[in-house]
Order: C-alpha cells, then sequence, then structure tokens
C-alpha cells in the first residue's frame, strides 16, 4: 500500500501567504523525509478562501520532494485539452516524470458560470478532453472532431516525460460515472468526504467495469483520498483536527451544498480517519481489505497550525504505516 499527503493550500484572506507558502514547503518537506510516496494539491476557482493554484504550487515544491509523485486531486476540467497537455507536459518534464494528472468534472454552479460551460455537458467534455491528451501526448499531429472540441492537424510543442503518457486519474461519484472512468481513465480516485461504506461498494462497481472491458485487476492502482488527524488518543486527534475541518465543511454550504452542513458529524465518524494509531489503524485495514492500495490524506486544514499537522505525519509514520508493510512483507 502506498500514501501520499494532500497538502492543504487554502486559507483566510487575511493570511500572509508568504508564510503559508514556507509551511507547504516544511509540509512537503517532512513527508519526503518520512518515506511518503506523493504529494498531491487541489483546485477551485473563485473560492471564498484564498486558494492558490495547484500547478504554480506543485512547481515550487519539486525541489523540495526527492523522488515522490506529484499530483492534482483533482483538477478541474475547465481547461480546453491543449492548454492541459501543455501545461501538464511542462510540469512532467521540469518535475522529472513524477506527474499524476488526477481530473475532476466539477460541482460548483459559479464555476461553470465563470467559464461559459454548460453543466450538463460536463461528461461529454471529460470523455473527449481524456481522449486529446492520450493523442497530443504522443507527440502525432492530431486531427479530432468532437461534439465539444475540434482540432484539425494539432502538435504540441513539448510531450511529457514519461513515456507513453503520465497516468490519468478521474473522480466520479455516480455508477454510471464511474464504470466510465474504468473505461477511459488508468484510475478512479475516491473523494474524502464519501464514506467508507460507500466506497467500498463502489470499487466493487469500479472493478466489475475494468473485469468487463478486460483490464488486468491486480495490476491497477486503487486511490482514495482521506482525511486524518492522529494523536495518541482517539479524543486528542478529534480536538485538534475537529473545529478545523468542521468550519471548512461548513463553508461547502456557500457554494450549493448544504448537505455538507448537516452531514459533518456523520462523516466525521464513517469517513475521515481520526483517531489514535490503533483506531487509524482499524480504519485503514477496512480500506486495504476491500482492495484499496493508494491512499492520500489530508493532514492540515485551515484554522490548524502547520506543526499540528506535522505532528500527525510523523505519528502516522512512525505507529500506523509499519503495520501496513509488515502486512505486504508477510503476503
Amino acid at each position: 500500500m502506498k500514501f501520499g499527503v494532500l497538502i492543504n493550500h487554502e486559507w483566510p484572506r487575511s493570511d500572509d501567504l508568504d508564510v503559508r507558502m514556507r509551511e507547504l514547503i516544511r509540509m512537503a518537506q517532512a513527508a519526503r523525509d518520512l518515506g511518503f510516496d506523493s504529494v498531491f494539491g487541489f483546485q477551485h476557482y473563485l473560492a471564498s478562501l484564498a486558494t492558490l493554484q495547484p500547478v504554480p504550487v506543485l512547481t515550487r515544491l519539486i525541489e523540495h520532494t526527492g523522488d515522490m509523485r506529484l499530483g492534482t486531486g483533482i483538477y478541474l476540467n475547465m481547461d480546453h485539452p491543449v492548454q492541459l497537455a501543455e501545461n501538464f507536459a511542462t510540469f512532467d518534464q521540469l518535475s522529472g516524470g513524477r506527474l499524476i494528472l488526477g481530473l475532476g468534472t466539477g460541482y460548483r454552479k459559479n464555476e461553470f458560470a465563470a467559464f461559459g460551460i454548460d453543466q450538463k455537458t460536463r461528461w461529454d467534455r471529460m470523455t473527449e478532453t481524456v481522449e486529446l491528451l492520450k493523442l497530443l501526448w504522443s507527440g502525432e499531429e492530431v486531427d479530432f472532431h468532437g461534439r465539444i472540441f475540434e482540432l484539425e492537424g494539432g502538435t504540441i510543442g513539448m510531450v511529457p516525460k514519461q513515456q507513453p503518457r503520465p497516468p490519468i486519474w478521474i473522480g466520479a461519484s455516480e455508477e454510471q460515472r464511474i464504470r466510465q472512468v474504468a473505461r477511459i481513465a488508468d484510475a478512479w480516485i475516491v473523494a474524502p468526504n464519501v464514506k467508507l461504506r460507500w466506497a467500498i461498494g463502489h470499487l466493487d462497481i469500479y472493478r466489475d467495469e475494468l473485469a468487463r472491458v478486460g483490464a488486468d485487476l491486480d495490476d491497477h492502482v486503487y486511490p482514495i483520498i482521506r482525511e486524518l488527524s492522529v494523536a495518541p488518543t482517539d479524543g486528542a486527534a478529534y480536538a485538534k483536527a475537529n473545529h478545523a475541518i468542521r468550519s471548512e465543511y461548513h463553508a461547502y454550504a456557500d457554494y450549493g451544498s448544504d448537505h455538507w452542513r448537516t452531514m459533518y458529524e456523520d462523516l466525521r465518524e464513517k469517513a475521515f480517519l481520526f483517531g489514535s494509531p490503533d483506531t487509524v489503524a482499524a480504519k485503514l485495514q477496512h480500506l486495504a481489505d476491500a482492495g484499496f492500495n493508494d491512499v492520500i490524506f489530508r493532514f492540515s486544514w485551515s484554522g490548524m497550525t502547520i506543526d499540528e499537522g506535522i505532528e500527525s505525519l510523523e505519528l502516522f509514520a512512525r505507529d500506523v504505516r509499519p503495520r501496513f508493510e509488515r502486512t505486504l512483507v508477510a503476503g
């Protein structure tokens, strides 16, 4: 099982962003030194918080992350595919071939309105985007005629360092779309705010579709993002993170998702990994038993200090991760 870190790069607008960026570098360096496998960023536009965009942030972290994979979890599919292909090919070259491109359709109405995108077309757009990315990253001249995009004789100026291309992971939350991800992408990446039972049940659906299209189920990545707070006791873990993460989930109601406000307590118990090392390991074992093999954790949220986040990072690396490494060796 691999373990990654989803860094938090959104804060109150009054915060000093120079200070916050230095803290992100500290978090990335700590993850590197503790042997984590990846660092991920996320994306939103027109956010109520000061939200740094993931590509500049991850580019700034390249020199501080050793050989860790660098990914987006997720990047909104609102750019033109040529722009995506060029920007992320450049990033893959600059990072020495460490990119994982995680894409999502988005859900906030203000983002679709700002870009002039019909929200009803978001999955047609995703399918064509992925097809175009694969074609453009080959370095060959591309003629493409789709419902959303047209390209006549286009060739990008730089191909990725990874060949044949960087992996493409896609987020989805409906059975039809999860099956679609199995057909067009390299992995389905599961969001942090879905309950454990839902994640496990829909992983079975995803694997069923993979089998139907003839994919090798054993040689496959099954990633999931989880909110994580680890402390010596369950009570200390909740006390450390609860206020910060509750405030963040309640803020999602500002974007027309009021159920986050009412469901927070349920999610905290049934989706988040909060607790002592023993408690977290038991919850994580359910994910491992289900087949998830790449878990990306967010250790800190706006309102927490960077030291509190790094404390969770260190405790997880010392007292939780070795249990899963022994399981792999024994197996």
